[in-house]
């Protein structure tokens, strides 16, 4: 098989300006097969716990350049269109166009769900989800009009339940919700939306971990973020054959995640105790099938018109 690579085309990856961490290998593997690279951090996060040193966009950008790509430094913030309409317009000043957006900047804040402040249950939303919606919007019409486009959302293994992780998980559905529906949007496009749920040993987990945590010497010793990156790139990949999908990249074990929905039973006259009698039928996964995309054309649906609200 030919090495894929990525000549010509231009990736955006936020939150990529750590080391370790999972949004710099991104980054350099994608610079390292021919990508132009925006390399996007904030870097020092006032608000941010634990975290050793400090991201440095700048820094991985010359990474890249020192191994012969080509990348430039944003340091614009994912938390509102401004800032993410600034990341793209970085692309498009430096390189021209933008092919590729990996959104990969988050932050997770570990607690129980009664204990966690207002502020950080709100924290994960702003970056973690709405940073993604941000960016994917301000990339869309520039993808949308060249008829291109891939987007590859960074979901998490917290989003199907973990304990004192809920208002992580809660953004990371949103995310894999996020995916879904442009998935279906743009498929009419040439825009393919797909997902990684990665793991590795970077600065959040570090963050995260006390320093004698096993999770943190698991990580330290069995998962670089490396191994993370190669799902990331092929979803990337003009190759790429699906969208709307979901891929668990961690370790070294590639898997898909997706949704699928039980046979269950059909009665227009059942009642709870219908139900009750035939819970098993409901919960049987025997016969379940994958979730597909729904389907965009909604021309024969007699929806009405789109009209935004006065600000």
């Amino acid at each position: 098989m030919n090495m894929l690579r990525f000549d010509d085309r231009t990736a955006i990856v936020t939150g990529a300006g750590g080391n370790p961490s999972l949004g710099r290998a991104h980054a350099l593997l994608l610079g390292s097969r021919g990508a132009n690279v925006v390399v996007n951090d904030i870097g020092t996060d006032p608000e941010a716990r634990h975290y050793p040193g400090a991201a440095s966009a700048e820094a991985v950008a010359e990474e890249i350049r020192r191994a012969g790509g080509r990348a430039v430094a944003s340091t614009a913030s994912v938390t509102s269109a401004a800032g993410a309409d600034a990341i793209v317009q970085c692309a498009l000043e430096a390189f021209g166009k933008v092919d590729i957006l990996v959104n990969n900047a988050g932050v997770s804040i570990g607690a129980p769900f009664d204990e966690i402040s207002e502020r950080d249950i709100q924290r994960h939303i702003d970056i973690n989800l709405m940073g993604s919606i941000w960016c994917a919007r301000a990339a869309w019409p520039h993808m949308k009009a060249q008829g291109y486009g891939r987007i590859v959302n960074i979901t998490s293994s917290s989003m199907t339940g973990f304990a004192n992780q809920v208002a992580y998980a809660a953004s990371k559905g949103g995310a894999w919700s996020l995916t879904r529906s442009l998935a279906a949007e743009g498929e009419a496009h040439g825009i393919k939306v797909n997902a990684v749920s990665p793991g590795g040993y970077t600065r959040l987990v570090i963050s995260t971990c006390e320093d004698d945590s096993p999770l943190l010497a698991n990580a330290r010793e069995n998962l670089p973020p490396e191994l993370s990156s190669p799902a990331v790139a092929f979803l990337a990949h003009e190759t790429c054959p699906v969208t709307g999908e979901c891929i668990d990249s961690v370790g070294g074990e590639v898997q898909r995640c997706f949704i699928s929905r039980t046979g269950g039973f059909s009665d227009r006259d059942h009642t709870i105790e219908t139900i009750a009698r035939r819970w098993n039928e409901v919960m049987d996964p025997a016969a379940a099938n994958a979730v597909g995309l729904a389907a965009m054309d909604t021309s024969g649906w007699g929806l009405r018109s789109y009209e935004p609200a006065d600000d």
